[in-house]
């Protein structure tokens, strides 16, 4: 079995220690509860973008100018979600 010393570690790496406290699970309920309303706000804004843009692009009384906008964001929405799922 190999055995590393920990006060000479190999070369090309580096030793991290972190003591951190358990979390208890009130405090992880809470974490959860406010990491799971802020994406779904995150995304509920995001998807009320993107229908605004879809609407006023097929609106037939949206401007030339008005189009052009909706469409440049309907685009960075759609490379954003590409790059997102490639990345992945």
């Amino acid at each position: 079995m190999n055995t590393i010393d920990l006060d000479r570690p190999p070369s090309g790496h580096r030793l991290d220690v972190k003591i951190s406290p358990d979390e208890a699970a009130g405090e992880r309920q809470v974490r959860l509860f406010k990491d799971v309303t802020l994406f779904l706000m995150a995304a509920g804004f995001v998807i009320l973008i993107i229908v605004f843009c879809f609407l006023t692009v097929t609106s037939v009384a949206a401007s030339v100018d008005e189009k052009k906008w909706a469409m440049s964001v309907l685009s960075a929405a759609a490379a954003g979600l590409i790059g997102y799922l490639i990345r992945k």
